[in-house]
C-alpha cells in the first residue's frame, strides 16, 4: 500500500477516524466523483476508520503508482476504488459488497 510519510513519497493519504477499526479500509477515488463522494458518506455512516487519496489531485508519478498497486490487486484503475485488508479489491459503489465485506 502506498503510504503519504516522507518526502520520496507525498501522495496526500487522509484518515478518517471511526469507531469500527476491524478493517483496513482504503479508498482511491476522484475529488469530483458522485460515487466516490457516496461510498465516503457510507464509510462515515457506518462509523468504519478508513483511508482515503482524491487521485485526481496527485501528482503524475503518484497517480502511476496508485494505478500499479490497483492493477496489481486486480483492479481496472475506475474510481471509487475500495482495498480491504490489502486483499478484497471493490470497483464502484456497490453498498452490499461493502456490508457484506466490512461485517455490517
Amino acid at each position: 500500500m502506498l503510504r503519504s510519510k516522507g518526502k520520496a513519497n507525498n501522495v496526500n493519504i487522509v484518515k478518517v477516524p471511526g469507531e469500527n477499526t476491524k478493517h483496513k479500509v482504503i479508498v482511491y477515488a476522484l475529488s469530483t466523483c458522485v460515487w466516490c463522494k457516496h461510498v465516503k458518506n457510507f464509510l462515515k455512516q457506518h462509523k468504519v476508520e478508513y483511508e482515503y487519496v482524491d487521485v485526481d489531485l496527485c501528482g503524475k508519478e503518484d497517480r502511476e503508482k496508485i494505478k500499479k498497486e490497483i492493477s496489481k490487486k486486480g483492479g481496472s484503475f475506475s474510481f471509487p476504488t475500495i482495498i480491504v485488508d490489502d486483499k478484497v479489491l471493490i470497483e464502484g459503489f456497490r453498498e452490499d459488497k461493502l456490508k457484506d465485506v466490512l461485517g455490517l
